[in-house]
């Protein structure tokens, strides 16, 4: 039998309050079962409504949203939280802290767009695909579809490898890595089992919207071996550093004539399964740029994002895998390429970093790129 969804909805504006609970009240798989004006109550009311999603403001008196974060995952280590967050550096740095301390996902508050109409609108937009997303276990309940309709594709959707696709190449020259939903903390693990002189460079389409790209890969690169920086255009992409595409930027790589290498080439096309950047977007330029020596590798996110671009890397002989269902919050992208047919390994997140190091290894002998990656310079970074 099934059941709605039940949501505590958690914020110190009772303007905020009301906004979402109507709008998620009228959606007939979510229940509203309690509201919140702060951290402290919110926590008092878990045990008495029983919730299986709590959205969560970071801003609030008495208790805000990282104290009610740390404290509620002492007792409900597993239960979704989606923070409500601002475009701000102030809003992408708490939001990032979030996610390290086990958010879930996040969506941006309803402020200054115009019209409670409009506010509404973009809650239901940002908010109602990720409660259906996450609460997937709810009896009944299917991932719902965004608001907006696509933007029409001349391709066609992801398929099985074609009996004509090119022969598997022996060499990886880059790793391309698409995620969502999870990500920022499934890329974490996989970037720090990766060695800071890895032969290849990673290319990287986290979704994730201005500003918060940024503080991301700063973070990053004070965390992992490798250099991670948030990709500008003309920036050379070489062995040994990781680019994240910037957020309402798709990434795609050009040849530079004058240094004969790789480099980064960012423009606001239009936004593709919803996203910009998205990962078929970057997936579909790295076969145009590499061919098939390309290890494509797709985490945690809902949606399908990267399976036609999976469909391309295996078509020019490039291999693909993928975060298995258990590890993932969310195993829509991952999920759409193995049932597409595209991806031969399924792995753990454990295991996708030292999966990519013993590919890459294999197929790019010792005496390969190595001289390219610049020596990191020794200092102390901040994580907060």
């Amino acid at each position: 039998m099934s059941r709605r969804i039940r949501v505590l909805v958690v914020d110190d504006s009772v303007v905020v309050r009301r906004l979402v609970s109507d709008v998620l009240s009228a959606d007939p798989a979510i229940e509203v079962v309690g509201t919140a004006a702060n951290g402290k109550v919110a926590l008092a009311k878990i045990d008495q409504v029983n919730p299986d999603l709590i959205t969560l403001d970071i801003e609030m008196p008495v208790m805000d949203g990282l104290q009610t974060l740390r404290e509620l995952r002492k007792d409900h280590p597993v239960l979704p939280v989606v923070m409500f967050s601002t475009l701000t550096e102030r809003g992408a740095s708490a939001t990032l802290d979030a996610l390290e301390l086990g958010a879930s996902d996040y969506v941006t508050k309803p402020a200054n767009v115009g019209s409670v109409q409009a506010s509404m609108e973009a809650v239901r937009e940002q908010l109602v695909p990720r409660i259906r997303g996450l609460c997937r276990h709810v009896v009944g309940v299917a991932p719902a579809a965004p608001a907006r309709a696509a933007a029409p594709r001349p391709t066609t959707p992801a398929a099985a490898p074609a009996a004509s696709a090119a022969p598997r190449s022996s060499r990886i020259d880059v790793v391309a890595i698409g995620a969502s939903t999870g990500g920022p903390d499934a890329l974490s693990t996989v970037l720090a089992a990766l060695p800071g002189d890895l032969p290849v460079p990673v290319v990287i389409v986290q979704h994730m919207p201005p500003v918060f790209t940024r503080q991301f890969a700063d973070r990053l690169d004070g965390k992992v071996a490798l250099r991670v920086a948030e990709a500008t255009t003309g920036m050379p992409v070489r062995p040994g550093l990781a680019v994240v595409a910037p957020g309402d930027y798709h990434l795609r790589f050009r040849g530079d004539a004058r240094s004969g290498q790789v480099v980064a080439a960012l423009d606001q096309g239009t936004p593709e399964n919803y996203c910009r950047p998205a990962v078929d977007v970057m997936m579909r330029s790295v076969v145009d740029t590499w061919r098939g020596n390309v290890l494509a590798v797709v985490l945690t996110g809902m949606g399908s994002d990267g399976a036609r671009g999976c469909a391309d890397v295996v078509a020019a002989g490039g291999s693909v895998l993928v975060q298995d269902e258990a590890s993932s919050v969310v195993w829509g992208m991952p999920g759409a390429v193995v049932a597409a047919g595209l991806a031969p390994t399924v792995l753990p997140l454990a295991q996708v970093g030292p999966a990519i190091v013993e590919r890459v290894r294999a197929a790019n002998p010792p005496s390969l790129p190595f001289r390219d990656v610049p020596a990191r310079p020794a200092r102390e970074v901040s994580l907060s």
